[in-house]
């Protein structure tokens, strides 16, 4: 075209204007030749992008193969774990065990690699609806710390006083196993009879922590010794008029069938043959274990004594609270709410008109007999129906509260006397997902002078409801949602939640008795503190004994409460920092959810937002109410 163009002038014409010509013709010809070109694109890129846009079709189907990996990968961890089978009230695998051995670390590490690099690798997010997406996130994200997490694998202690499997197995063994039929007491039998090489595989786990120089301190082996002998004392294991624990457990189940008494003999003889012949030997394995190593064992307390504990320790916080918070800010935050509960237990006490200091209000509190039932079966039944009455008052009024409410049922229990000396003050334990078998809340009896009156009514709205039952049950019945976040625990949320459920009753008239919001005040009082000796104990050094001290001075607890937390710390590194953190973001939330919606603020659509996707890390909790607040206003 330029050529034809270019012979097309006269030779008449002067130069300027010739070259004028030409520039402005091969202008036009250029501009031309770019709207041609440009529309031509335009029309493929219209094209390229229709192909391109995501189609519902295609969404559905990232979602169907998102759904199907999920369930797959579940149905896998499923298959390895005969004991979350049974938890679940499954059955395929009930003669057997979870695998204790050190090897599993390294599969479970190859596991997590192949799942995280088919997320990345064969899923595209973008398609991913809102549910899946999270679903998306969260376990990218859970893969992600369990890659890293690699290197603190052998960073616990396989046998300690709170979950050690010495006391673990026999409370399995009589709360999650039901026997409804012959082949279910077998399989209890088979069990029994597997006990020697689980625990010989806890007893090289123990070996090999000790030669990563990770290794408790004296006073937990005093504690699990003990324990341990509690499971073998009693008949068949001795000529005693007491039965064990197991053996009781056993009898009842198997008296509750409906078959003849000669098929019931032959159990319970089988039964018997089997204790003595396998649970007594795996239980003398560990106690020969554990009494080999408190020879060289110490009484230095924190993480911080561990190789590379400091980053142990820190790595502990962030997956505990699943937050950045270090162990400085923390340890910050507990002393200033410390001091701020104090202040209000002071104004508790100028209600009751108590003349003298606060820590003559804590002795008074922790010694008077009014506040405490006697240590005798009576007592301990008196405060076994008196704790059921006020969760089932409380049910009564969950719909001021609740939109959503969990369909499983929860019951109150003393902790068995073999574990009772050394378990918790109070614990959960989740119903099953079928509905088999209720939500319990274990309250520990053993020493009735660290079980005040005065607390009892916040100890039930925590562990009952509206806490872990209401959050772990409603989490386990959710629809259309993968299992694995059925099952998820952060434990900032988790007991964060727990902790919130202290004080949302006295916002709908509980506590009437100031002394009872004494004792709400007391618990969070509690789980402050455990900021302050948590970080002192695992970052600064404390020493057991002065834990003990921090605790015995600062709350009205008896000195028994305060031993067992300190020893509670020691052995789980960073996990008493949760509760409180947990429930400082979640009144976070609220208040800004309140100061943003005004009078269209719904607490009962504010807890629909933090119940209704499972536990979630504090930062996805925190997105998640803020999405929410933002719909609200729209």
């Amino acid at each position: 075209m330029l050529l034809r163009v270019f012979f097309l002038i006269s030779p008449t014409e002067n130069v300027s204007a010739f070259l004028f010509n030409i520039i402005s013709s091969m202008k036009k010809i250029f501009h031309l030749t770019f709207y041609i070109i440009f529309l031509a694109f335009s029309v493929i890129g219209c094209k390229n992008s229709e192909e391109n846009t995501p189609s519902s079709a295609d969404a559905a189907s990232e979602s169907e193969k998102l759904t199907s990996f999920f369930e797959h990968e579940f149905q896998r961890d499923l298959e390895d774990s005969p004991m979350l089978q049974t938890r679940l009230g499954i059955k395929t695998s009930y003669d057997s065990w979870d695998s204790f051995s050190h090897l599993r670390h390294a599969k479970e590490l190859e596991k997590a690699k192949k799942r995280l690099s088919f997320l990345k690798d064969s899923v595209n997010a973008g398609l991913l609806n809102e549910q899946d997406a999270l679903s998306y996130k969260l376990y990218r994200q859970k893969l992600e710390n369990e890659i890293e997490d690699y290197d603190f694998r052998f960073y616990n202690y396989p046998v300690n006083q709170m979950f050690g499997v010495h006391a673990e197995i026999p409370a399995f063994l009589i709360n999650m196993h039901r026997i409804d039929s012959v082949s279910d007491a077998k399989a209890y039998i088979a069990r029994m009879e597997k006990l020697p090489a689980l625990f010989k595989d806890v007893a090289e786990a123990m070996q090999l922590r000790e030669f990563n120089q990770i290794m408790p301190p004296k006073f937990v082996y005093d504690h699990t010794i003990e324990a341990s002998r509690n499971v073998i004392t009693g008949k068949p294991f001795q000529k005693s008029t007491d039965a064990s624990a197991l053996l009781v457990d056993f009898k009842q189940k198997v008296e509750d069938l409906d078959i003849s008494s000669e098929e019931k003999d032959a159990l319970m003889n089988r039964a018997q043959e089997v204790m003595i012949n396998s649970v007594q030997p795996a239980y003398e394995i560990i106690i020969a274990a554990l009494e080999d190593q408190r020879q060289r064992a110490t009484n230095e307390a924190g993480a911080w004594k561990f190789p590379k504990g400091k980053a142990f320790y820190n790595n502990a916080l962030k997956r505990i609270t699943t937050t950045d918070l270090t162990a400085d800010e923390i340890h910050e935050l507990g002393l200033s709410e410390v001091a701020r509960i104090h202040r209000e237990m002071e104004a508790i006490m100028e209600e009751v008109e108590f003349e003298g200091s606060l820590q003559d209000f804590f002795h008074f509190m922790r010694t008077d007999e009014q506040f405490y039932y006697k240590n005798t079966p009576e007592g301990k039944e008196k405060y076994l129906t008196e704790a059921t009455g006020l969760i089932n008052t409380m049910k009564d009024r969950l719909e001021e509260l609740f939109l959503t409410l969990p369909e499983a049922d929860i019951q109150v229990k003393a902790v068995e006397p073999f574990r009772e000396k050394s378990a918790g003050k109070a614990f959960y334990s989740a119903p099953a997902i079928d509905g088999t078998r209720p939500g319990i809340y274990y309250a520990n009896l053993y020493d009735m002078e660290a079980m005040p009156t005065y607390q009892m009514e916040a100890l039930a709205y925590h562990e009952g409801i509206p806490g872990h039952h209401m959050q772990i049950a409603i989490s386990q019945e959710l629809e259309d949602i993968p299992m694995f976040r059925k099952m998820s625990f952060y434990t900032a949320y988790v007991e964060g939640w727990g902790l919130y459920s202290e004080i949302l009753p006295k916002e709908i008239g509980f506590y009437e008795d100031p002394y009872s919001d004494f004792g709400r005040l007391a618990m969070e009082l509690w789980r402050s503190i455990r900021l302050v000796v948590d970080t002192g104990i695992h970052a600064r050094k404390w020493t057991r004994e002065e834990a003990i001290e921090y605790y015995t001075k600062n709350s009205p607890n008896a000195e028994s409460d305060a031993v067992k937390m300190v020893e509670r710390h020691i052995v789980m590194p960073g996990q008493a920092t949760a509760y409180k953190v947990g429930m400082n973001k979640i009144l976070e939330l609220r208040e800004k959810a309140k100061k943003e919606l005004g009078d269209d603020f719904d607490i009962r659509k504010f807890h629909d937002v933090i119940l209704l996707d499972g536990a979630l890390p504090l930062n996805l909790l925190e997105e998640k109410v803020n999405d929410w607040i933002a719909e609200e206003k729209n």
